[in-house]
């Protein structure tokens, strides 16, 4: 047959959704009212625009601002595959404000990677971070509200410290994965400050204005 009579590929976002789908998006709409997220009259207008969606795309619409509460199922039109982070013997930095993925991976073979939380914009609250680590180190420099939880991480021959600890009614990290012949860090900045100056360790100065 010839590849010119075949039809081009369906984008996922139009394809057709089933009254099944339309209930489930209504289920996690009625989650994020009771969850203070919307307010009745958003709620209502969203269930109206969810039962009259037809595809993928046009349910999204409803679910695309509600951090913590949208369809994680395999295959969901709203699933979003985790962000990842490769460091081959070389490094990874990431700082300053920069968006946090609600779920990562961090590949680490021989190499140095170092995420600063504490002025990035994270919307979820809780971030999944899955550790892929041969060698090297990894740090993670967390917000001063946050919490983390490192128990689930496989150890081989390797070292994760973890000065963190609970939340304090911030977001919460949650170490997951493998972590051979390596060390994983988790630690929060101290500020010292001096009049209008304030020094923080990891190093870090700034003034008042």
């Amino acid at each position: 047959m010839s590849t010119e009579s075949l039809p081009a590929p369906i984008n996922p976002r139009d394809l057709r959704v089933s009254d099944a789908e339309r209930e489930h998006v209504v289920g996690i709409l009625q989650k994020a009212i009771g969850h203070g997220m919307l307010t009745l009259d958003e709620f209502t207008a969203r269930t109206d625009i969810a039962l009259a969606a037809k595809t993928r795309a046009e349910l999204n619409t409803v679910l695309v601002d509600l951090p913590g509460v949208v369809n994680r199922e395999p295959g969901s039109p709203t699933a979003v595959p985790p962000q990842q982070f490769r460091a081959r013997m070389s490094s990874i930095k990431r700082e300053g404000s920069w968006h946090v993925p609600r779920e990562m991976v961090v590949h680490n073979w021989m190499g140095s990677s170092e995420f600063d939380f504490t002025e990035a914009v994270i919307a979820h609250p809780e971030v999944k971070i899955v550790l892929d680590v041969t060698g090297g180190s990894v740090e993670l420099l967390l917000p001063a509200n946050s919490g983390c939880v490192a128990d689930d991480v496989e150890v081989v021959a390797g070292k994760v410290e973890n000065k963190v600890g609970a939340s304090t009614g911030g977001p919460v990290f949650v170490l997951t994965g493998r972590l051979k012949a390596g060390s994983v860090k988790v630690k929060r900045p101290s500020y010292t400050r001096i009049g209008s100056l304030t020094i923080r360790k990891p190093w870090r100065i700034s003034w008042d204005t």
